[in-house]
């Protein structure tokens, strides 16, 4: 630690309020999964999770706000902000996609939403658990494993979203066709996000290391 690490002490709040991001976003995506195993009581579940995309943002602009009366940061502005913005992002499709299953009024979540709810949940552990691996990157290692697994189910994401869309265009359901169209391109962007949040992580640990 240099002189001016020491004269001025780094703010560690940051921390504390991307653990808990990390934790809400891990909490919807569960609730995710919830509602496409047991798609009953919609609304209901549907609003649980727009309250969790609410109380996101509401830390994602706090976090803002400390970035702009924060004088030295434990992380480089930029990161911060990054980090911010790619997890409220997964938040947002998140909430986009059970908004669309409600308003779309379709009758169940078949298999593969299912299977890409599960996929997106499995990312946002594995995110959690880089997110708590930055505040010291004692191990940069372990941050940057977490981060190639979700780069792997991201891509486990493209295989399912491929075979839904196939099996989606041998109905002749045209409206079906764009409501669950559209429902499996917003499961499948969510996991385009962890993988934008597991970049992000994966810069800070090569770059505090």
């Amino acid at each position: 630690m240099g002189l001016r690490e020491l004269l001025i002490p780094q703010d560690k709040v940051f921390f504390d309020l991307f653990e808990k991001q990390a934790g809400i976003v891990k909490e919807a995506a569960w609730q995710l999964v919830a509602l496409t195993e047991d798609f009953t009581n919609v609304k209901d579940k549907r609003h649980a999770i727009e309250k969790l995309e609410h109380k996101g943002d509401l830390l994602t602009h706090d976090i803002y706000n400390q970035l702009n009366t924060t004088f030295i940061t434990p992380l480089d502005p930029e990161e911060i902000s990054r980090l911010a913005a790619s997890l409220d992002d997964v938040l947002d499709f998140i909430d986009g996609a059970t908004e669309k299953m409600q308003y779309y009024g379709i009758d169940a979540a078949d298999s593969h939403m299912v299977e890409l709810a599960k996929l997106i949940h499995m990312s946002t552990l594995e995110i959690e658990s880089a997110v708590k691996g930055i505040r010291s990157i004692k191990d940069p290692r372990y941050v940057e494993e977490r981060c190639i697994e979700v780069n792997r189910l991201e891509n486990l994401a493209d295989d399912v979203l491929a075979h839904a869309v196939t099996d989606l265009f041998k109905t002749n359901d045209a409206i079906m066709i764009i409501k669950f169209k559209d429902i499996y391109e917003h499961l499948e962007t969510a996991t385009d996000r962890c993988e934008d949040v597991a970049n992000v992580l994966s810069d800070i640990a090569i770059r505090h290391s």
